[in-house]
């Protein structure tokens, strides 16, 4: 039962802080400092479960995708498909080469501290920039193209947040679309439909990966495993719904703030338990 309940803890991260750019994998890293560390695989798995999140808000657009893509071939909508596609093929790239350079996950909360801080100042001081000059961010009911710098901007930013936990896949991509002209909604519509791919294939990639080292090991995780997914999934769809609603109005600043208040926090406690 207490296993149940601190899996279910970590789904909650999981599903609230996936698409919000505040980062989950450096959520669950911390968590985990509480309720025990489990293996990475299952930190990676368990972000499948918010795809299904991003599926179900944004089916509507998806679905508008495909059916003009179907009629129209090569239109706008054949257009940002490809740009996806060159996306996620860059970020796989890229993140194959990181596992063949033998990158893990950092066990040490400072490095992530250090990267939720850094992305706070960012978020505001882009914020405080627009706000400063009479700047708006794009009209956030225009159609932007994106074009292939755009797309291998956010493989870069995905990759950046794969490097340096706790910088935030949706946060770094989102905050390079604001920098090269995209509106809020356009560059978190772009960010996540670009994490549907990206996480399917780390869920699958790091499960499969785990699976050939040792199968019996995953296959008596795989109840854990399924209740995690299934609780991230449900919460990031109110996430999720909760963040369109809100850019609405708002901007990046809030979210800002608590990145910095939380990193300050962790930066705090590791030097609290450094001196003894």
């Amino acid at each position: 039962m207490r296993e149940a309940l601190e899996v279910i803890l970590l789904g909650i991260i999981e599903g609230i802080t996936e698409f919000l750019p505040v980062s989950s994998t450096g959520h669950l890293l911390l968590a985990e400092q509480w309720l025990g560390t489990r293996d990475e695989y299952f930190t990676v798995f368990i972000q499948t479960g918010a795809v299904l999140a991003v599926l179900a808000v944004f089916r509507d657009r998806v679905g508008q995708l495909l059916r003009n893509w179907r009629k129209t071939g090569d239109g706008e909508e054949g257009d940002y498909l490809k740009k996806l596609c060159f996306s996620f093929f860059l970020t796989s790239l890229g993140g194959l080469g990181m596992k063949a350079a033998g990158w893990e996950l950092p066990e040490n909360p400072m490095p992530i501290a250090w990267a939720l801080l850094i992305g706070g100042v960012l978020f505001i001081a882009i914020e405080m920039r627009l706000k400063k000059k009479g700047e708006k961010a794009p009209d956030e009911n225009e159609t932007l193209h994106i074009t292939w710098t755009l797309a291998a901007a956010f493989a870069a930013g995905q990759l950046l947040a794969m490097a340096f936990p706790g910088a935030s896949r949706s946060g770094a991509t989102i905050l390079i679309g604001i920098l090269l002209g995209m509106s809020r909604r356009g560059a978190v519509e772009f960010s996540f439909l670009l994490g549907v791919p990206t996480l399917l294939a780390a869920g699958v990639y790091e499960l499969a990966s785990a699976l050939k080292k040792d199968a019996s090991a995953v296959q008596a995780e795989w109840p854990m495993l399924l209740l995690g997914t299934l609780v991230s999934a449900a919460t990031a769809f109110l996430a999720v719904k909760w963040l369109m609603g809100y850019l609405q109005k708002n901007t990046f600043v809030a979210f800002g703030w608590y990145r910095i208040a939380l990193g300050i926090a962790v930066l705090a406690m590791g030097a609290k338990a450094a001196a003894g």
